[in-house]
């Protein structure tokens, strides 16, 4: 497009324009001669057209990837697959009124049925997708379609199409927001870009005209709706590369100050929090998929504006550096990303309409975030990339699950990058972090000790119970009811990466108290509008060890229960209270469910008796007080329970869960421990210690060693426990009193860890976010304390510790800790 300049406009730019390449300043008696002001307009156009030609080379790169072979493996084998795939997606391609491929029919037969339009819009984004592997394709070498003549035209023939037909300045949008801001112009984006020498000015005026009318700047205006976290990030990348394949300066810079808003922490909503929580759609923990996507997008954009005119220089960026091992590397365990942090994605498996779409997993999206660390590396300081080197490392090293340099869905660059880390010689493997992070802001807590890890999800106020939406995780109703995972180093990586999702019964989600009560799929509302009213939920750490605890009510259920977890040195302690329901169904707390795979093999050992290992069988186990299962780990059932235990035969697919997976039907055995508290129970308890990785041999000394732990209350009021061989005393206090040496005021959670120097630490919490003022005493001898938070308006010591608190309402139920000298 050409500017009409009048005289006076042209001498104003230009004379502004000779500052901003400094060219030297002139005195208005002296103005710059009309030449010279040509001049300087010819210099910034040329230095930014060199600018943007950097720019497309270096996103070609970030695209295509750098440093392999296309002759070593594993990327070899990925290329020729690659142009396969190609081959048969330009054999397919039929443009026709309505789609570019057959089976991907992308207009919207009834524009007035939004829910409706949702399919008809994806398949315009995948048809995009598929464009843009084709052009991958071309442009990579080793596809066999490398510069391949009849290969370019069917891309630019598809680009045309596309745009003539759906995707051009005149077409109102329909369906999902998602597609045609975001999934559709960036995959579109990505083809100009690897296309660029090939298409036409008008070509690219006509595709970043389009962009600019789906994609306006009005779009990263205001924080808020669907332009935050994630989303803001994706919609940033796609202004970036709008202005990079059209040549705007201007969009470009948008691009990088509307990043700015992303950065900084967050205390609601959409975003990352202080405590290492990530939040999207308001109400959902997404650390391992929108959070992953942020990260990635992040380290894309980061890594191509670095040193052009356009770098991203916000000082708040450090947040997200910072943010890699408060917020992501807790999540990450010998390469997975826990699922407790991943929404409805976990339901996303083998796809109906794509044979070749491999399913999707803990695993595989972890292989993602490893491969987002080290790209992010790249723009970090030194000492920051060595350390992530160094924790990839290791989580690649030690996923012998799913190795990463065989993740069948990672991207070739993605791959390359891995791969790089894992020849690297000067690179040091870091071991798997152990300690306790509770994520008050998303409900959310993992516990991490050496050779083993868990993760507790619950829902409260403000986090929802579970999220579906556009058909996906329709059964996901019970993940927030105080679900349990678990992993061990050397074994149980597979558990929910191998087809548990569909095959699960999902009323016995291990951990959880559930009503039986039928729910509909999707019960609750799409995008995590489902909200318990509850507010105590929460707990208090030192880091180490801590007290969890979780108002529980039922989706949709008349379900109440209150569900305590004490996190400690070698194993988890499970209390429940206060179970009552009038559903007229039955109430189950799951001690367990291990998926056992397609042959389920594992011993199961209760009170010393081996039982069968035949499917299916059920036995009532009155009495109990251990049990075991081969090759997993040890349960301990305080003072003896009546637990029913299962094997089960498990069939489902994942079409059941998710609109879009597979009808192939898959089988997997189970091994179910539970708790059947009767229908419509009044006052239901359990107590269970999960001993993660013991034998068969520990799990039985343990129970045998009565005073190991010492239940202190586990009632409607009150939930505690004491170890004194380790020290420690955890009470979560539904409402104040007294349990063993400690008196509450208030609601509170607790925790005590004596240390062998002489020294104690208090961790006190209030969960509900409701105090105004909190006294604890601690009826035991104290004769100093060494240190406290502001929260603390006054101590006495003695013959017992009087702690008093001032107003803990904006504490956002962080841990208060307190270290004093005993007497």
């Amino acid at each position: 497009m050409t500017t009409r300049w009048s005289r006076r406009g042209f001498l104003a730019a230009s004379t502004s324009t000779a500052a901003a390449v400094g060219l030297p300043a002139r005195s208005s008696a002296a103005p710059l001669s009309a030449l010279q002001s040509v001049r300087a307009v010819q210099a910034v156009q040329a230095s930014e057209a060199d600018e943007f030609t950097t720019l497309r080379a270096r996103w070609r790169t970030l695209i295509l990837g750098e440093g392999f072979s296309p002759t070593a493996e594993p990327f070899k084998s990925r290329l020729t697959e690659l142009g396969t795939t190609a081959a048969q997606l330009r054999s397919s391609m039929a443009p026709a009124s309505g789609s570019l491929w057959p089976d991907l029919v992308y207009a919207d037969p009834e524009p007035d049925t939004d829910q409706e339009s949702y399919g008809y819009s994806g398949n315009m984004n995948a048809s995009y997708n598929r464009l843009s592997t084709l052009a991958q394709a071309y442009c990579r070498q080793g596809t066999g379609l490398t510069g391949d003549a009849g290969l370019r035209t069917a891309i630019l023939t598809g680009l045309g199409h596309l745009h003539t037909e759906v995707y051009n300045a005149a077409q109102p949008r329909y369906g999902n927001w998602y597609s045609w801001q975001i999934g559709a112009p960036q995959a579109l984006l990505d083809v100009c870009v690897l296309m660029y020498d090939q298409l036409s000015a008008a070509q690219l005026a006509d595709q970043v005209a389009a962009v600019d009318h789906f994609v306006p700047d009005s779009a990263v205006a205001n924080y808020s709706g669907t332009s935050t976290g994630a989303n803001r990030v994706d919609l940033c990348r796609v202004l970036a590369l709008r202005g990079i394949v059209g040549g705007s300066s201007a969009k470009v810079a948008l691009a990088r100050d509307a990043l700015s808003p992303v950065f900084p922490y967050v205390s609601g909503g959409d975003g990352l929090y202080s405590d290492g929580s990530f939040i999207q759609h308001t109400t959902v923990p997404y650390t391992g998929s929108y959070g992953s996507v942020m990260l990635g997008g992040l380290g894309m954009l980061f890594a191509l504006l670095a040193g052009s005119s356009w770098a991203v220089t916000d000082p708040n960026r450090q947040i997200v550096f910072d943010a890699v091992e408060n917020a992501w590397a807790p999540f990450l365990f010998n390469g997975l990303v826990m699922d407790g942090v991943s929404g409805r994605a976990i339901s996303r498996g083998l796809s109906a309409t794509d044979p070749k779409q491999l399913q999707q997993d803990d695993h595989l999206r972890g292989h993602a975030i490893l491969a987002s660390i080290v790209l992010l590396g790249q723009g970090a300081s030194a000492t920051e990339n060595a350390r992530w080197r160094g924790l990839v490392k290791g989580w690649a090293q030690r996923d012998y699950y799913s190795p990463p340099l065989t993740d069948p869905v990672l991207g070739l660059t993605s791959l390359a990058r891995l791969k790089s880390v894992l020849d690297d010689t000067t690179v040091t493997a870091i071991p798997e972090p152990t300690g306790h992070r509770l994520f008050t802001n998303m409900a959310r807590a993992t516990h991490r000790r050496p050779g083993w890890a868990a993760s507790i999800s619950m829902a409260d106020r403000r986090i929802t119970y579970y999220e579906t939406g556009n058909g996906e995780n329709l059964r996901g109703w019970h993940t927030g009811s105080g679900m349990l995972y678990w992993w061990g180093d050397t074994y149980a990586n597979g558990q929910y990466s191998d087809a548990f999702w569909p095959t699960v019964d999902p009323y016995r989600l291990p951990g959880t108290t559930v009503s039986r009560k039928v729910l509909a799929d999707a019960a609750g509302g799409d995008w995590g509008a489902s909200l318990p009213d509850v507010n105590w939920v929460g707990g208090a750490t030192d880091g180490r060890r801590a007290a969890i605890g979780q108002y529980l009510k039922g989706l949709q259920s008349t379900l109440l229960a209150k569900k305590s977890w004490f996190c400690l040195d070698d194993s988890i302690v499970c209390l429940g209270a206060g179970i009552k329901c009038t559903d007229g169904t039955t109430v189950e707390s799951t001690i367990e469910n291990r998926n056992l795979g397609p042959t389920g093999g594992h011993s199961f050992t209760v009170d010393g008796t081996t039982k069968p290992t035949t499917y299916p069988w059920s036995e009532t186990l009155t009495g109990a007080s251990w049990a075991h299962i081969g090759g997993m780990g040890g349960y301990v059932f305080p003072g003896g329970a009546t637990v029913k235990a299962l094997r089960d035969s498990r069939d489902g697919t994942w079409s059941a869960i998710n609109k879009g997976g597979s009808s192939t039907v898959l089988n997997r055995k189970y091994l179910t421990m539970y708790v059947d508290h009767g229908t419509d129970p009044t006052n239901g308890t359990y107590a269970c210690l999960l001993l993660p990785g013991a034998t068969a041999a520990q799990t039985q000394a343990r129970a045998a060693a009565t005073t190991w732990l010492t239940v202190l209350a586990n009632t409607d009021d009150q939930q505690g426990v004491s170890v004194p061989s380790l020290g420690f005393t955890g009470v979560n206090f539904w409402f104040g009193g007294t349990v063993g040496s400690l008196v509450a005021s208030d609601p509170c959670s607790v925790t005590i860890s004596e240390s062998s120097d002489g020294t104690a630490a208090i961790c006190v919490s209030d969960p509900k976010r409701m105090n105004t003022g909190l006294t604890l005493t601690w009826n035991r001898a104290v004769s100093s304390v060494v240190s406290k938070p502001s929260t603390v308006t006054s101590t006495s010591t003695g013959s017992a510790l009087r702690l008093t608190f001032g107003d803990l309402t904006a504490t956002a139920g962080a841990t208060q800790k307190i270290t004093v000298r005993l007497g």
